[in-house]
């Protein structure tokens, strides 16, 4: 079970993040990242190099944060901006502390950055994921252009 119910997490004086809808081919969990495939959304791949957005929970149709969307369903994906905190995705057996670089593995899940790497988001939260299963984390969007040296 997810820690967090919702992939937006706030502020809450502020709109809901700008969003596209798109179709996907593959299924997608709530909270991994997406990227731009032509006129669709693609799960992103080990350290995406292009935009990224971040698949939201399927409140349309009353679905939790580890219902995943279906194989071509016209699916949420969440621009990130800076000031914005959301719940992203790590798989088990990773260990995150608080403001790790945070960046995609190549199943679109967010692992800490190593050598090299874009960052994409910023942890928010220390969390050492021993849990068997998928965690959501809060991080927030990383400033452009960053690569762990």
């Amino acid at each position: 079970m997810a820690r967090y119910n919702k992939i937006f997490a706030g502020p809450v004086d502020q709109n809901k993040p700008q969003v596209q809808e798109r179709i996907c081919a593959a299924s997608i969990l709530p909270g991994t990242a997406l990227i731009e495939s032509g006129a669709n959304f693609a799960q992103a791949g080990a350290a995406a190099a292009t935009k990224v957005y971040i698949a939201q929970d399927n409140y349309l149709a009353q679905k939790g944060v580890d219902d995943a969307w279906l194989a071509n369903d016209r699916i949420i994906g969440m621009e990130p901006l800076d000031e914005q905190f959301f719940n992203v995705r790590v798989p088990t057996a990773t260990n995150v502390a608080r403001g790790a670089n945070l960046t995609t593995n190549a199943a679109g899940k967010f692992v800490v950055a190593t050598t090299g790497q874009r960052v994409i988001m910023i942890a928010e939260e220390a969390y050492n994921n021993t849990s068997g299963a998928d965690q959501l984390v809060r991080a927030r969007k990383a400033q452009p252009g960053i690569v762990v040296p």
